[in-house]
């Protein structure tokens, strides 16, 4: 969602800004705007709807340029998308970039406008620059002084920028529960909602703790915590060549890009944890056995296609770990009377790392007794999310740039299987079957490999998809959720109202939406269940409906009218869900590529959702 970047440095910093808000176009945003102090202390400031390339070439053209500045893309909450509600917002000489939402905004804005205040905006960020320059009217002093005072009034999750333009020489910044990281530098430093923003400019970084205010100088970085008290934190010093300018290559989209990443992706998540007749997981210290071996009941967390993920783990857990097992979307999960059952562990799911429901679930989670821990599964190695758990487990898919998540989402369910196969080895499960789950994931990048050679096949497939409305997608067992994240791709990038179902509810209610213009998509295993759907796709049959089936070979569908077969490689039960999700996500991409739909970024959608 919303991204911050700022600079202040004794060198032209315009375009530091704006190279930092292009690394946080993948975030999802709907305007742009950035205000930078000129050398001659002239406060410039411009604002675009729409891309950043639009705010680059008017930048451009105005020739706006200073060595202090703060820049933002935001994801319209309060407001609609129109200039006036893009950042940077101003009050007189208070100039701010705010990610968030301040859930009071509206009994404040009462407040200021008695206070004489006019809006020029409708969003809750303009409230804070009035806030701050009513305190500075009233009580003059140090800016971080100032803004100590007015964050009190403040209540929500949020992260703020502030700068002014009567002090034209520091940056102040506030952490409350929303990321924000410092960049260090020789002569200047940064500031930036995520550190993709900044890896350009510096490998050194501070990670703010909520609570947190620094005030940034070209020369200095001075932090104080949620009392007032100055502190130091850690600086994380990160290898040079995690930073990678990314391009589509040789691919039309990202989302494609990644979509081929994915044996890549999960060979880079599996090395150095599968071995010859065992796991090592020693990344997660040396008495994480002993806390294995107490766990009674997992709870797994998680949002969007992480808690399709969650869903799919649930039936590992108890089908290779004898596991009691609860998943709950994060949302619903902080917002309800909890009872943990003794011996639990928490795990978290998540590609950012920073997803705001998700990270309130888990510091919910810690003013209760019964967890054991808490253990979260990311793809971003320094995030929020991984520096608050109490262990980690990283997914090295690489940088996911496209909105609807595809490798990550692979890669998760890897190391899903990974972990709890693990764990079901230290409570007893046999070395044979231990050994053979472990090949069978060893052979898992060669086998998505030959399902990336039915690209032909699916876009060919995707043409019957262009004039569709509506979509159902059927699946039972642990594929159930394949199926449901197969109709989330749809909706994401193509969108196309899609639904899934149990293959065996359609009777209750489903069956009578079966007419031949809504396309069904049926996902089949070949496993105890295949009897059961074989008998579900009759009863779409029977009635008319359009069926598109994906299927083993040898697993005795006919191609005939109404009814198309797309054949995929013999699988392993146990991977199954991993291997059918691939097929899925290349339907999705090539029906919103015929569609010609921004499949990168779709429309009002963001691709890390860092507010509720």
């Amino acid at each position: 969602m919303c991204g911050i970047v700022g600079a202040v440095a004794k060198r032209e910093i315009t375009e530091v800004l704006l190279q930092g808000l292009h690394r946080l176009e993948y975030r999802g945003y709907d305007s742009a705007g950035l205000a930078v102090i000129s050398s001659q202390n002239q406060l410039q400031i411009l604002r675009k709807v729409g891309k950043v390339n639009i705010l680059t070439e008017a930048t451009k053209k105005q020739g706006i340029s200073g060595q202090i500045g703060i820049a933002h893309t935001r994801w319209a909450t309060h407001g609609d998308i129109q200039e006036r509600n893009a950042h940077p917002h101003v009050s007189s000489n208070i100039i701010v970039v705010h990610n968030g939402i301040i859930e009071n905004y509206q009994s404040l804005r009462q407040v200021l406008s008695k206070r004489g205040y006019s809006f020029f905006s409708d969003t809750d960020t303009e409230i804070i620059a009035h806030l701050v320059h009513w305190e500075q009217c009233q009580t003059g002093g140090i800016l971080a002084d100032i803004i100590q005072n007015v964050i009190f009034q403040l209540h929500g999750n949020y992260s703020i920028v502030i700068m002014d333009s009567l002090d034209c020489n520091k940056l102040v910044a506030v952490c409350s529960g929303s990321t924000l990281i410092i960049g260090c530098g020789d002569g200047e430093n940064f500031i930036a909602s995520d550190k993709n923003a900044l890896l350009p400019v510096t490998c050194c970084l501070i990670f703010l703790e909520t609570g947190d205010i620094a005030e940034i100088t070209s020369q200095n970085i001075k932090i104080r915590n949620h009392l007032g008290n100055i502190v130091e934190r850690s600086k994380t010093l990160l290898a040079k060549k995690t930073y990678i300018e990314e391009t589509y290559s040789q691919y039309r989209h990202y989302m494609q890009k990644e979509i081929f990443e994915q044996p890549c992706a999960i060979q880079n998540t599996i090395a150095g944890r599968l071995q010859s007749d065992f796991i090592d997981l020693s990344e997660l210290g040396e008495n994480i056995n002993i806390l294995f071996s107490k766990v009674q009941h997992v709870q797994i967390i998680a949002c969007g296609t992480s808690y399709h993920s969650a869903m799919i783990s649930r039936f590992w857990l108890e089908k290779l770990a004898n596991l009691p097992c609860d998943i709950e979307i994060a949302s619903e999960f902080r917002y309800r009377e909890l009872v943990v059952r003794p011996g639990s562990l928490l795990i978290t799911i998540s590609q950012s790392g920073e997803t705001a429901d998700t990270l309130a679930a888990l510091r919910l989670t810690k003013n209760y007794s019964g967890y054991l821990g808490s253990l979260t599964i990311c793809n971003t190695e320094h995030s929020t999310l991984v520096r608050e758990s109490d262990f980690a487990l990283i997914t090295y898919a690489g940088s996911e740039i496209s909105v609807a998540s595809t490798k990550t989402f692979t890669a998760q369910l890897t190391l899903m299987l990974i972990l709890i196969t693990y764990i079901a080895r230290i409570r007893g499960m046999e070395h044979v079957i231990f050994h053979q789950i472990i090949r069978t994931i060893e052979k898992l990048p060669r086998s998505i490999e030959q399902i990336l050679s039915l690209e032909k096949e699916i876009k060919i497939l995707a043409n019957k998809f262009i004039h569709k409305k509506h979509a159902l997608f059927l699946g039972r067992g642990s594929l159930l959720p394949i199926a449901m994240e197969g109709a989330l791709k749809l909706k994401e990038t193509a969108y196309i109202h899609a639904e899934a179902y149990a293959a065996g509810e359609l009777k209750h209610g489903p069956l009578a939406l079966i007419n031949d213009d809504i396309p069904v998509i049926v996902i089949v295993a070949n496993d105890y269940l295949i009897n059961k759907v074989k008998s579900n796709i009759e009863e779409v049959h029977a009635r008319g409906g359009k069926l598109y089936i994906f299927a083993e070979q040898n697993t005795g569908f006919i191609q005939c009218k109404n009814i198309n077969i797309t054949l995929l490689p013999k699988t392993e039960p146990i991977i199954a869900p991993i291997i059918y999700a691939v097929p899925m996500q290349m339907l999705a991409y090539y029906i919103a590529v015929v569609k010609g739909n921004n499949v990168d970024q779709p429309r009002h959608l963001a691709k890390s959702v860092t507010v509720e």
